[in-house]
């Protein structure tokens, strides 16, 4: 998240809505995109591809047995040969330092389209729905309960640039980051923002704008499984903590989903969510970052 600037957020939300407003057009015309996944995936990897054909560009998907990333060929040797064929690369990978080392060799953007330490992709898509749900950011309280992951570190940073007071709800053992809080606090100096970090989804609940989750097990972390459910039992979004939030508050969640885990049933199909839209901004947003890459005016 914070390879771009508060201000720069801010110009790309309108960028989004404006891209979003005029659908298929021909901007990036010529230009072609990798898409480089280690992991599994259904909204970033149609989200990508879809935002790169609406702008008029092309999209190649490659597959975790085509490339072998790390394993079967080097990053920088991957880095190095993509970047000769490709305008812009996607990588969606296990391990952060593998986007390092391939932004450090290729000669072409390079996006984090997910890793075990930042989802900036969905948080840009998360600010955009916000704004568009609430018409604003400043001033907003975000709460996040359950797994102090890799979206919430990118959630935070993004909330705290953009002046979105945020409260984190986790058990011990699954805080935030500490280095991740100190730079969020950093940017909430200026900000105006507010970080307030409990074991109490309670009391991150209380009166705020937006309550946000995610599932209790990330990918590749299946085997905790069951631990985990007992460890989140109490983090759940249900209508009780529902109850202690603003009446016109809104529910977000990145996606998939364990419905009757991290959500009650039938809370994301309830008037308060906002997940599917949640989930269509993905495309709008990845439209914006591709063409603030890439287009030439």
């Amino acid at each position: 998240m914070t390879d771009i600037t508060p201000a720069e957020i801010k110009s790309f939300i309108t960028y989004a809505i404006e891209l979003k407003s005029r659908g298929w057009i021909s901007m990036l015309k010529n230009k072609t995109l990798a898409i480089l996944f280690e992991k599994p995936s259904l909204r970033t990897r149609v989200s990508f591809e879809m935002a790169m054909r609406q702008l008029g560009g092309q999209a190649i998907y490659l597959s975790p047995a085509e490339v072998g990333l790390g394993k079967r060929e080097s990053v920088p040797d991957i880095a190095r040969v993509l970047s000769r064929y490709v305008d812009i690369i996607t990588c969606r990978t296990f391990a952060h330092h593998n986007l390092e080392e391939m932004a450090e060799y290729s000669r072409v953007p390079v996006i984090n389209a997910l890793s075990d330490f930042e989802h900036p992709c969905e948080a840009l898509a998360d600010l955009l729905t916000i704004y568009e749900k609430k018409g604003k950011l400043k001033g907003l309280t975000l709460a996040y309960i359950g797994d102090a992951n890799n979206v919430a570190n990118s959630l935070l940073l993004g909330c705290a640039m953009t002046g979105i007071n945020f409260n984190i709800a986790s058990p011990k053992g699954y805080t935030i980051d500490k280095t991740v809080l100190k730079k969020a606090r950093n940017y909430a100096r200026v900000s105006g923002a507010k970080i307030f970090c409990t074991e109490d989804p309670r009391e991150a609940a209380k009166g705020i704008d937006v309550i946000y989750t995610d599932t209790w097990t990330s990918m590749g972390r299946e085997e905790e499984a069951e631990v985990r459910r007992k460890v989140f039992a109490k983090y759940q979004i249900n209508e009780k903590l529902l109850a202690l939030t603003k009446k016109n508050s809104i529910i977000m969640h990145c996606l998939p989903a364990h419905h009757g885990e991290e959500v009650a049933v039938g809370i994301l199909d309830s008037a308060r969510s906002v997940v599917f839209d949640q989930a269509e901004n993905r495309m709008h947003a990845q439209k914006a970052l591709l063409a603030m890459m890439l287009a030439k005016e």
